[in-house]
């Protein structure tokens, strides 16, 4: 398919936007690739439990990255439509980090494909953070920088302690469990990390302005992380 130009004001230049089909083994799984200008580098997302590449909250942050950090998103659906489907019913396949993991390694190379030599960093919300940092471990030398948002690292078990991208963990003051889970996730990274507690923030970032604030500090950690050469 070819991309489309999209301008977001008159003053602004052009980002590019193009519908994506990847193919992972027998199923196929539909993305949204948007570049800004000068891109320096990819973020791909990995969406949480129950979420696709529709999610509001993940859109937001990709426009966010790509204003700020001008890096470019990679917005996919890790399921295909039919595992989907099978999803909402028993909601296990969510939970299959292995699995998410695989898949967000072929978009990876799906990506490296596409231009060679581009920095890539990940973007993980819930279990979405865990297969980021599954597939980080998996292909360090692919991955520069990992963000979770309300993830939940602890489902990479014993792989977080071969991730070596940086990593920025963003968690909100009022998510207790995974707050905890966070904490003991950063204990056994030996890559550069941070936790960034969001004040006033729950699970899902939903009070005025967390989810911003956490899409400015995401930016921020891509900007200086996908920038170094």
């Amino acid at each position: 398919m070819q991309p489309t130009v999209r301008r977001t004001d008159a003053t602004r230049p052009a980002e590019t936007k193009q519908s994506v089909t990847i193919r992972a083994g027998l199923v196929l799984l539909e993305g949204e690739l948007t570049v800004p200008p000068a891109a320096r580098g990819l973020v791909l997302f990995a969406h949480g439990s129950g979420s696709s590449r529709h999610s509001p909250r993940n859109r937001v942050v990709a426009q966010t990255l790509r204003s700020d950090a001008q890096v470019a998103t990679l917005l996919f659906d890790l399921l295909s439509a039919e595992e989907e489907q099978i999803d909402v019913r028993t909601g296990r396949l969510r939970f299959d980090i292995d699995l998410l993991a695989r898949r967000l390694i072929v978009a990876t190379d799906w990506a490296r494909g596409r231009r060679e030599g581009e920095r890539i960093g990940y973007f993980g919300a819930s279990t979405g953070a865990a297969a980021a940092m599954l597939a980080a471990a998996v292909r360090p030398s692919d991955v520069a920088a990992v963000v979770s948002r309300g993830g939940r690292p602890d489902l990479a078990g014993y792989a977080l302690e071969r991730v070596r991208a940086p990593t920025l963990l963003i968690v909100g003051s009022e998510d207790v469990p995974t707050l905890d889970v966070n904490r003991e996730a950063m204990a056994r990274l030996h890559a550069e990390t941070r936790l960034d507690v969001i004040p006033r923030a729950t699970h899902l970032f939903e009070e005025p302005g967390t989810l911003g604030e956490a899409a400015r500090r995401a930016a921020e950690w891509f900007r200086r992380h996908l920038s170094k050469q």
